[in-house]
């Protein structure tokens, strides 16, 4: 049997007889791989062939990026990001139960300029529905999705991830964070970040949590994530502002706020007890509804940034700002 180099190294990382490749998913950002379905066969301790996943990483002899962002130093948080993504697979994500759904981790294979890492294919697993628009019922079902994750983490220490998640983070975005001008909101992005960090309760972040990475059940009744190559330390209000905004509109994002709060820790007071953390849950939820604003303001800061030249207006989003700076402003007496 004649195979390629990426099916003989995933054969031997599984230790399968045999890989149909099965179709190619997407490509990974910046062009730095691939992720596409297959099929093995004869795996020990498997009596069926197992569908899996497959993300194909392999750095980039030339760099690209969609809006010209290439530097060593964003190669550098690209290669982290994968390390990042084995650690959680093969130290946290065990620790994900059916409410806070992963893929299971089948394989990695680390190579000096690829890397493998082979899951479970949540498709075949239940989960096969992507979505870009969600429904009531659904938004409800990731944020609890998100509530129990951060509850099952909660007070983790995040060893071998990013010691502080999300990947619009101030210390890793050094390049946008230069491109804003020195307006109020550059200014202010320091104390923002800081005040996020210094929260007393702090979690594991998903730290990419759009709609897009997460996946559904038919029904509506279930729901799994992917892509935790941002996972790290930190207030769960970062994935849950970064939610919502991937997911409504800004008229939804500021009249549903009170009502989706609610829901997120209603649910996070579940997972806490269910996990068995010891917690004053009044006050985390006081702490962390305070630092809702500031976390949508600090990844507006790197929008900002991001798309300079061609970034849409987002009025919800401006008047946040201006609360939150007008509020940071009458704390320092200015």
């Amino acid at each position: 049997m004649i195979t390629t180099p990426v099916e003989h190294t995933i054969l031997n990382a599984t230790q399968a007889d045999a890989m149909d490749f099965v179709e190619r998913i997407q490509t990974l950002w910046s062009g730095y791989g691939q992720i596409f379905k297959a099929v093995l066969h004869g795996m020990p301790n498997v009596a069926n062939c197992l569908p899996v996943v497959v993300k194909h990483v392999k750095w980039p002899t030339q760099r690209h990026h969609p809006t010209g962002w290439v530097s060593d130093f964003s190669h550098q948080r690209k290669v982290r990001s994968y390390e990042v993504e084995c650690a959680f697979y093969t130290r946290y994500a065990a620790q994900c139960d059916a409410d806070c759904r992963v893929p299971r981790l089948i394989a990695i294979e680390p190579h000096e300029d690829e890397l493998l890492i082979v899951l479970e294919d949540l498709d075949a697993a239940g989960f096969p529905l992507r979505k870009y628009r969600l429904s009531m019922r659904e938004i409800e079902l990731t944020l609890k999705w998100l509530a129990h994750f951060h509850g099952a983490f909660l007070g983790v220490e995040p060893g071998g991830l990013w010691p502080i998640g999300t990947y619009w983070h101030l210390d890793t975005r050094p390049d946008e964070l230069a491109q804003m001008g020195d307006g109020p909101l550059r200014q202010a992005a320091g104390k923002i970040d800081a005040m996020l960090n210094r929260a007393t309760f702090q979690t594991l972040v998903h730290g990419d949590a759009k709609v897009a990475n997460f996946c559904y059940g038919r029904g509506g009744k279930n729901v799994a994530a992917v892509d935790f190559q941002y996972v790290g330390g930190g207030c769960g209000m970062k994935d849950v502002a970064y939610f919502l905004g991937s997911c409504l509109h800004e008229d939804e994002c500021e009249r549903r706020e009170s009502q989706l709060l609610d829901w997120y820790f209603s649910c996070l007071k579940h997972a806490v007890t269910v996990y068995g953390k010891t917690v004053a849950f009044s006050r985390l939820e006081s702490e962390w509804r305070e630092l809702y604003h500031l976390a949508w303001v600090d990844f507006y800061r790197f929008i900002r940034g991001w798309t300079v030249e061609n970034r849409a207006s987002d009025d919800y989003s401006e008047r946040l700002t201006r609360k939150v700076l007008d509020t940071l402003s009458k704390r320092d007496g200015l």
